[in-house]
């Protein structure tokens, strides 16, 4: 099995939606009135050459977006991108040997539209979604809310991808993906409310590919939400499972947005062990007084990866 990163051009966003400012309606409208902008971020999709054919996760962005609505706040005032149409998911692919004909099936993160916006390189495959995603991206509420659904290809008619195999470690839903289990859609809400990710179960490591469950690593280990997420409790729920999860077992971790993915997934890189415990540490400390040893953080953080779950099992994503 093998592991392609895709980067489909360069984004710049506000430092508030990377890093939420406040809480609720504040953190979420802190973006628009920000002056800083992050530094240039990669759009990353990845795919999976798996015996059962090629797996892609997101499909990027296309050079379309060089020309975004004016009347939506968010595109004129808080997002830039830079790509070409030969930086694009489907020429990429072509270069490294994979026609789109190759790739079985689209798995969608989410509908924004960094992560959709690729979808017409690929009038073939079968393109998986979670329904509850699908409706919200949907019609003129969906543009509102900041999706391009006019700009999907004609023939857009995703599967809905249903999560009913039950809880995977600390998250409640998931879907094997693949005969052999090793590819994996689990439920990451809080980017969006119906947010999923892929994880990859590959020899002795696991690759996290997590969508914009967070920007990047750092966020995920301090719990740091974004500016974007619609609730403040189920993305922290969220952050919290993954962070368990990746404190059980070796994880590559790799967001969209993580300028440091590519060389992570390049070196199989994983989570560290010091970085890792070091934020558990930090956060209890700021609960007031951590454990102090090992074993001991080791099942704190367990402890609120289940205790993730049960928030995330009273919300309803779909």
């Amino acid at each position: 099995m093998r592991i392609h990163l895709i980067e489909t051009g360069r984004v710049q966003i506000k430092a508030s939606q990377i890093v939420g400012r406040g809480h609720g309606l504040a953190r979420r409208v802190a973006p628009l009135f920000d002056a800083a902008w992050s530094d240039w971020l990669p759009v990353n999709a990845y795919a999976i050459e798996h015996r059962d054919g090629v797996i892609l996760v997101d499909t990027g962005v296309s050079a379309g977006v060089k020309h975004l609505p004016g009347w939506h706040p968010y595109f004129r005032f808080c997002v830039r991108f830079d790509i070409e149409p030969e930086q694009e998911a489907g020429p990429q692919l072509k270069a490294l040997g994979i026609s789109s004909a190759d790739v079985k099936r689209v798995v969608l993160t989410h509908l924004h539209i960094d992560h959709d916006g690729g979808l017409g390189h690929f009038p073939t495959s079968e393109i998986l979604v979670s329904p509850g995603e699908l409706r919200r991206a949907s019609g003129a509420l969906g543009q509102l809310r900041g999706y391009l659904p006019q700009r999907w290809p004609r023939a857009f008619d995703p599967k809905p991808l249903i999560l009913d195999d039950g809880a995977y470690g600390p998250f409640p839903r998931s879907k094997r993906l693949t005969a052999d289990g090793a590819i994996v859609a689990v439920a990451t809400p809080g980017h969006t409310s119906d947010h999923l990710s892929v994880i990859v179960e590959d020899g002795d490591k696991t690759i996290f590919i997590a969508g914009d469950a967070s920007y990047n690593e750092e966020a995920m280990l301090k719990g740091t939400i974004d500016g974007v997420s619609d609730n403040d409790d189920q993305a922290a729920a969220t952050l919290t499972a993954i962070r368990g999860f990746v404190e059980a077992q070796p994880t590559i971790y790799l967001p969209a947005h993580d300028r440091e993915a590519g060389r992570r997934l390049a070196e199989r890189r994983v989570v560290g062990a010091r970085q890792s415990i070091t934020a558990c540490a930090a956060a209890s400390s700021r609960e007031g007084g951590g454990p102090a040893n090992f074993g001991e953080r080791m099942s704190a953080s367990s402890g609120k990866a289940q205790s993730a779950m049960k928030v995330m099992n009273r919300k309803s994503f779909e």
